[in-house]
C-alpha cells in the first residue's frame, strides 16, 4: 500500500490559530469536525477561506481538514486561509507565485492594541471636565 500524500501547515490571524491538513480528494472542507457550511454561518467567511483554492484552480482537488481555535469568525476564516495557502505551497511549489502576488502567504500582523492605564481604551480618553 502506498502512503497517501498529506500536507500540513499552520495559519494564524489575530488570536486565531488554524492547523490545516490537505490531502488529494474531491473538495470537502471540514472545520473542527463539522462541514464548512455548518461551522461558518456567514457567507463572507466562507468566501475568505476558499479564495486560495479558487485562485489556484484547485477547488475540487483537495480534501481539507482544519482544527481552529481562538479569535472570532472572520479571524478564524483568515487563519484557515493562511494555513490552506501554506499547505498548497507544500503540495505544489509552482503555486507560490500567484499566491504571493495576492498577498496570502504573509501573515497579517495586525492585532488589537492593548488598553492603557488612565484611559478608557487603547487610544480613547475619559471625558475631560474643566469644572
Amino acid at each position: 500500500m502506498e502512503k497517501e500524500n498529506i500536507y500540513y501547515a499552520t495559519g494564524k490571524r489575530k488570536c486565531a490559530i488554524a492547523r490545516t491538513w490537505l490531502r488529494p480528494g474531491n473538495g470537502q472542507i471540514w472545520v473542527n469536525g463539522l462541514a464548512m457550511d455548518d461551522y461558518f454561518p456567514i457567507t463572507s467567511a466562507k468566501a475568505v477561506l476558499t479564495k486560495p483554492l479558487i485562485l489556484t484552480n484547485t477547488r475540487g482537488s483537495y480534501d481539507i481538514n482544519v482544527r481552529v481555535k481562538g479569535g472570532g469568525i472572520l479571524g478564524q476564516a483568515s487563519a484557515i486561509r493562511h494555513g490552506i495557502t501554506k499547505a498548497l505551497i507544500l503540495a505544489d511549489p509552482e503555486l507560490r507565485g500567484p499566491l504571493k502576488k495576492v498577498g496570502f502567504i504573509r501573515r497579517d500582523p495586525r492585532v488589537k492594541e492593548r488598553k492603557k492605564y488612565g484611559q478608557r481604551a487603547a487610544r480613547a480618553r475619559f471625558q475631560f471636565s474643566k469644572r
